[in-house]
């Protein structure tokens, strides 16, 4: 297991959450396991009453979402997944940097599972990759991290394991800041 640490962007305006650690799994060659764990004042942060039932929906990115981001060589095509504290989730395929976007085919619903307390909240997304031709199960993939936490008081933060200069940019080369080995 992997663990990761994300770090809030200087143009953020929230601090109701001080710290986004991450567990990162690849237990077989087609599959990837992540644990977002966001503490600080939860209670601020803007989270449904309820987990709905889990659905792939778009725009997630404009609210508290949790996403990565895969590759299989800097450059090249990579994928785009966005996970909700409603357990909605969304994929995404591009060409090269923020062109070509398409929902992927052959894409696997993830499996999202979401624990909040007063100081914290979870959430756990299991991905198959199995069929996503862009990302060869027997080689390494270039990782990004990433969170946009919104508060009740609709100011925001955008985390990632590392940010590029300028405004806010998950799909940025810089933030692939991670490199997962094949499964042996």
């Amino acid at each position: 297991m992997l663990l990761a640490n994300l770090i809030p962007h200087p143009d953020g305006s929230g601090d109701a959450v001080t710290a986004i650690r991450v567990e990162l799994l690849r237990p077989a060659p087609g599959r990837l396991d992540l644990r977002f764990i966001a503490t600080g004042a939860i209670e601020r942060v803007a989270l449904p009453p309820e987990v709905s039932p889990s659905e792939r929906i778009d725009g997630l990115w404009q609210h508290s979402c949790f996403e990565a981001f895969l590759c299989g060589a800097p450059g090249g095509p990579y994928y785009e997944f966005n996970f909700a504290p409603s357990t909605h989730w969304a994929a995404y395929r591009f060409d090269g940097y923020r062109s070509g976007m398409a929902a992927p085919e052959g894409c696997a619903a993830p499996v999202i599972r979401t624990r909040s307390s007063g100081s914290s909240f979870e959430l756990a997304a299991a991905l198959s990759l199995v069929g996503l031709p862009d990302l060869p199960a027997d080689a390494s993939w270039h990782l990004g991290l990433s969170a946009v936490i919104e508060e009740r008081d609709g100011r925001r933060a955008w985390w990632a394991l590392a940010h590029p200069r300028g405004a806010p940019d998950f799909h940025h080369e810089d933030c692939f800041a991670l490199q997962l080995a094949p499964v042996a």
